[in-house]
Order: structure tokens, then C-alpha cells, then sequence
């Protein structure tokens, strides 16, 4: 159901090809909303036994356009996931601290333990995104060494590189673009503005930012292109209708769960005989704080 929407380097991935609002998994809303539900409780499930079988972590990253639903969705899948095991980053303009470090330090400082869950708002990608976009290697302090005409080439080989390092050390990448038209980006920041409650989220800056509409495609088709791979696939899923976008995104991590196969730690004969033991006394003493009730 979902290979119509992933990227794993067998095919080119074409921004104008591809649908802003189509609903194809299920058209009608209500039944995925039930759907959707569904998934959860099975995500609910699955994310209990990772983090008791504690062999494999996973990200979950999300990158998109402003507006294009990131907050909600992440909020919706947070929802469904016990808070143990589980951690949300939100990546912002670097500090001045984190450029002077390499560009993956401070996402490194957030990747998963085995066993947990870790979902990225916005990530390593805004380096060949907004760093593409506004040809951020111009004003980085940077060696002298370096050709500055190949620096975006090296984020994009670096990034791959990161992704494979965290796949041999069992922890999962899936990546996922939530995929807004231009259209309905422009709606929203109206509601944004028309409606009170939703003042706080619009600033100029948002504004701003949609005169590098183009620019920014084109920096995300380059990124997809250049660094999906079977262990660090893509997801392009239609985000003009939320929650038709919500349902795919459980539908994604439901997947990639149900393929991680986490199984609760079986428990060996010795340690069955020693429950004995311990049955034993919890017996009695409940029995003793029974009769004294």
C-alpha cells in the first residue's frame, strides 16, 4: 500500500509528478479516522515490545514546508506512544555552540538507545535545505582547505554516510516529507491570521519564506534523490488533506515496526524456577497483610 509513496534509490523522485492531495489508502474521512485508531492501538502494542527487546532503535524524521501539518501530526502519533522509550527533538537554527561543532554533533546528541523511539522535527536535512536555499557555506566559518563548490555534495554524502553508521549500529532511519501544495500552504497561513487562537503561529518571517518556494522544492527533490537508500528510505506523503496525511504517517510506522519485529524477551527455565520461590513469599505475605485487613 505505501510503495507508492517511498523512496529507497530504485526510482527518481519527481516533485511535480507527484500528488499534494490525493487519497488513495481511503477516501472517505471518518473511516480513516477509524483506521487510523486502529493502527494506533497496534503501534501502542509494537513500541511496548521494542522497548522491552531493546535490539533495535528507530528514527522517525519529519521535514516540510511551514504549515504543511508537521506539529499536529507529530502530536497524533505521540498520542498512541507510552512516554518511556519514547523522545521528540525539535531542531532549530543552530546555536552558535553547535556551529562550531561538525554539522551531525547535535544530532547525534539525540539519536535513539536501542529499544527506543526518537521522532526528529525537522533534522540533519535543514543542512541541504535552508542551507542550499540561502548558500549558508558563504557566511559558516569553515576551512580554507575545503572547495566550497563541492560542500553541498559533501552534506549529502555525509548524510548517507551517518544514516548507514546508525543502520549497522541498529538503530533505523525512516524519513518522512510531508508534501503541502503552495495553494493550500497559502490557506493555511490565512487561518493563521483570520483566526485568533491561531495568531501566535504566523510570523512575517513565514511569509518571507514562500518566496523561495521553488527554490525549496528543489532542494527537497535533490535531497531525496541523493540520499534514499533501502536502510534510510523516504516517504512523500500528501499532506493538502490532514488527515488523510496522518493516516499514511501511521500507516508508515506501523509498517516499520511490524518489519523491526520486536518480541517481549523470552524467560529462561532457571529464572521460571525462581518465580517459583518468589511466589512462594509474595504468597505468604499476602496472605498475612490479607488476614490483617
Amino acid at each position: 500500500m505505501l510503495k507508492k509513496y517511498k523512496y529507497d534509490g530504485d526510482r527518481q523522485f519527481k516533485l511535480s509528478k507527484v500528488s499534494t492531495d490525493e487519497t488513495s489508502l481511503e477516501s472517505d474521512r471518518k473511516k480513516a479516522e477509524a483506521r487510523m485508531k486502529k493502527n494506533f492501538e497496534k503501534i501502542e502494542e509494537l513500541h511496548r515490545r521494542l522497548y522491552a527487546d531493546k535490539k533495535e532503535g528507530v528514527i522517525f524524521l519529519f521535514q516540510a514546508m511551514d504549515a504543511a501539518g508537521k506539529d499536529g501530526t507529530i502530536a497524533a502519533v505521540l498520542s498512541c506512544l507510552s512516554p518511556h522509550g519514547v523522545k521528540e527533538s525539535a531542531f532549530k537554527a543552530p546555536s552558535s555552540t553547535e556551529l562550531a561543532h561538525d554539522f551531525l554533533w547535535r544530532i547525534e546528541q539525540q539519536a535513539p538507545m536501542k529499544g527506543d523511539i526518537a521522532i526528529f522535527n525537522r533534522s540533519h536535512y535543514e543542512e541541504v535545505l535552508i542551507y542550499r536555499v540561502k548558500k549558508l557555506w558563504k557566511t559558516q566559518e569553515k576551512a580554507g582547505r575545503l572547495d566550497q563548490k563541492k560542500l553541498l555534495d559533501y552534506r549529502y554524502e555525509d548524510i548517507c554516510n551517518y544514516e548507514k553508521y546508525l543502520w549497522h549500529n541498529s538503530i533505523r532511519t525512516v524519513k518522512i516529507f510531508l508534501n503541502v501544495s503552495k495553494k493550500e500552504q497559502a490557506r493555511r497561513f490565512l487561518s493563521r491570521i483570520e483566526e485568533p487562537e491561531k495568531n501566535w503561529k504566523f510570523s512575517g518571517s513565514d511569509f518571507e519564506e514562500r518566496k523561495y518556494w521553488d527554490d525549496y522544492q528543489e532542494a527537497f527533490e535533490a535531497a531525496i534523490n541523493k540520499t534514499a537508500t533501502k536502510e534510510a528510505p523516504w516517504y512523500v506523503v500528501p499532506a493538502d488533506h490532514k488527515w488523510y496525511m496522518r493516516l499514511v504517517v501511521s500507516e508508515i510506522i506501523l509498517q516499520t515496526l511490524k518489519d523491526m519485529n520486536p518480541k517481549y524477551p523470552e524467560v529462561t527455565k532457571q529464572r521460571l524456577q525462581e518465580f517459583e520461590g518468589y511466589r512462594e513469599a509474595l504468597e505468604k505475605e499476602a496472605g498475612k497483610s490479607k488476614k490483617k485487613g
